[in-house]
């Protein structure tokens, strides 16, 4: 086998595109270079904390036990010189992984030596506990294993090491090969450092991870499937979308993993027997800053949850959103990461569904009123039906928020999906009146936030979006970002919620450490800083956009029609 010169840190192989994260420098030789090489050690932390360099995606070993030596022959006649130089306990103890796992006749002659596993492997998963590895010294699991720590002993000389080399000498290697490597930022194209193409490639590593264990996927609209493929994808599998429930349950079982699911589409049958036959379900829902435009126009999200204990809008049980912020030890790098992204939605007039700012803001009538805005919801979202306490209409809110503000000055938002004729929710505007100063249609949230001191919300994510952005903040329902100090809570907040969080914590949780983003220019798994700077730079496509003019004239009938 001849080792193909390429860089230690490489992309996944998503479909459809070759991404470049480092390249190798032609005129800087690994084994030779200047005197001011960085220290090895900060070189390699980001790389041993992410787990990341090499083949980091492919299938892990899951072996019930860590190999004490692991063995990577790389030609014909390796085997036998390498099982040659072991002592004997340690080769009873050895797997051999062959670097070529396509070599069948080397597969086969590891195989007469000891253990073997043939086929693509993550070194991640069987390099940090082992004792030795013994390999070619070309082979860039000699770079892995000693940035992960492990000795290593050279079988034949290459660009990482010869048999002489003592381990600082193999160290010194391995740094000047990443000092070698060209970063590039993929969303943009431009130099990055190695710290940070650590952190996206260990993003993704976590994304490829959680979902090797989604087998099937139903009740996904059908304009929304090919983004959940990339949401879910995991390298060498196509997503198979079911037709109904039980067909989704059938393919988990034959495969041994869960179903992900709408959560609207979670029937007590489909519970029942899920938990029957030991299937986990995963639900999917749309993210907390999803795209420019209504998914009632078939705009696909660029922002989604993938929650494996229930749903962040249903307080009846824990979801991941509850566990993240009632156990994470928020960092002052975490709490800053949000604080700036926060900064920067607000900036860039950022809410769920538009950037900008809106069309028509009124005047408010009196500074020394207090301003109140009240959201109006769709009826029967799920949100709401989960999480409003049994109160669900949008006039009844805008009753109890006036008998709890008398005298402010109180404006009323329909919801645009509500508006667009798509959904239930719709209040004449004079029962609004009633009750409400002034109607206010047309535009972006975040520029109504800008203006004004307080909300009241049912379940609407505009109470969080109000939060971030230092306004009061009244709950009638409970809502995922009630019962940690921040509101006021008129609904009945579950006990697992007892921890007090300050907005940056409670903006790390869900901003950054709960929803995945997607990239709607390179259509690549992305840091949330990403997605909300395509929608500042209004840089993100609707690749569904010549459904929208239909979908619009749809709703301006079924609004008629209502």
């Amino acid at each position: 086998m001849t080792f193909a010169p390429q860089p230690l840190l490489r992309a996944p192989p998503f479909p459809g595109r070759t991404v470049t994260v480092a390249s190798l420098a032609p005129d800087s030789p690994v084994r030779d270079g200047a005197d001011d090489l960085p220290d090895p050690q900060t070189l390699f932390a980001p790389i041993r904390a992410e787990q990341v360099g090499g083949d980091f995606w492919a299938e892990p070993a899951n072996l019930t036990t860590p190999p004490a030596v692991i063995v990577r022959p790389a030609r014909r006649g390796d085997p036998v010189a390498m099982a040659a130089s072991l002592d004997p306990a340690d080769r009873a103890g050895a797997l051999w992984v062959p670097a070529d796992p396509e070599d069948r006749a080397l597969a086969a002659e590891a195989a007469r030596c000891g253990a073997v596993h043939a086929t693509p492997v993550d070194p991640w998963s069987v390099l940090p506990d082992a004792g030795l590895l013994v390999a070619h010294g070309d082979d860039e699991w000699v770079a892995l294993a000693r940035i992960a720590g492990v000795a290593v002993r050279i079988h034949s000389a290459g660009q990482f090491g010869t048999p002489e080399d003592s381990a600082a000498t193999l160290d010194t290697a391995v740094a000047r090969h990443l000092a070698a490597s060209r970063y590039t930022d993929p969303f943009t194209g431009a130099a990055a450092t190695l710290g940070e193409v650590a952190a996206l490639l260990g993003l993704w590593r976590r994304l490829i991870a959680a979902n090797r264990t989604i087998a099937a996927a139903c009740g996904m609209a059908w304009w929304k499937r090919n983004e959940i493929r990339r949401f879910l994808w995991v390298p060498g599998r196509t997503l198979q979308f079911a037709r109904t429930a039980a067909h989704a349950l059938r393919l988990a079982r034959k495969a041994g993993g869960a179903v992900a699911i709408w959560p609207s589409r979670v029937s007590p049958a489909l519970l029942e027997q899920a938990g029957r036959q030991n299937t986990a379900l995963v639900r999917v829902e749309d993210g907390f800053v999803r795209s420019v435009g209504l998914g009632s126009n078939l705009v696909p999200p660029s922002s989604v949850v993938v929650d494996r204990a229930g749903i962040h809008f249903d307080p009846a049980g824990p979801s991941d959103l509850e566990t993240i912020l009632a156990i994470t030890d928020f960092t002052p790098a975490m709490r800053a990461r949000a604080q700036a992204l926060c900064r920067t939605i607000i900036a860039a007039g950022i809410s769920k569904y538009a950037a900008g700012p809106a069309a028509v803001v009124p005047v408010r009538q009196s500074a020394n009123r207090r301003l109140v805005l009240v959201p109006a919801q769709v009826e029967d979202d799920m949100s709401v039906l989960a999480g409003g306490g049994g109160l669900h209409s949008n006039l009844e809110l805008l009753r109890r928020a006036r008998a709890l503000e008398p005298d402010a000055e109180i404006w009323f938002r329909p919801h645009p999906d509500v508006d667009a004729g798509h959904r239930k929710g719709a209040v004449p505007d004079a029962d609004v009146l009633r009750y409400a100063d002034r109607i206010v249609r047309g535009g972006g949230m975040a520029a109504l936030l800008d203006r004004v001191d307080a909300v009241h919300v049912l379940t609407s994510l505009t109470g969080f979006e109000a939060l971030i952005r230092g306004l009061d903040v009244t709950c009638h329902g409970t809502p995922f970002y009630a019962g940690w100090g921040l509101t006021r809570d008129l609904g009945t907040v579950p006990d697992r919620r007892g921890r007090r969080l300050d907005v940056d914590e409670l903006a790390a949780g869900v901003l950054i450490l709960y929803p995945r983003y997607l990239d709607p220019v390179t259509s690549l798994p992305c840091p949330p800083e990403v997605l909300i700077r395509r929608m500042a730079q209004a840089d993100a496509p609707n690749r569904l956009g010549w459904v929208a003019p239909l979908r619009r004239w749809q709703g301006r009938f079924m609004a008629r029609w209502r």
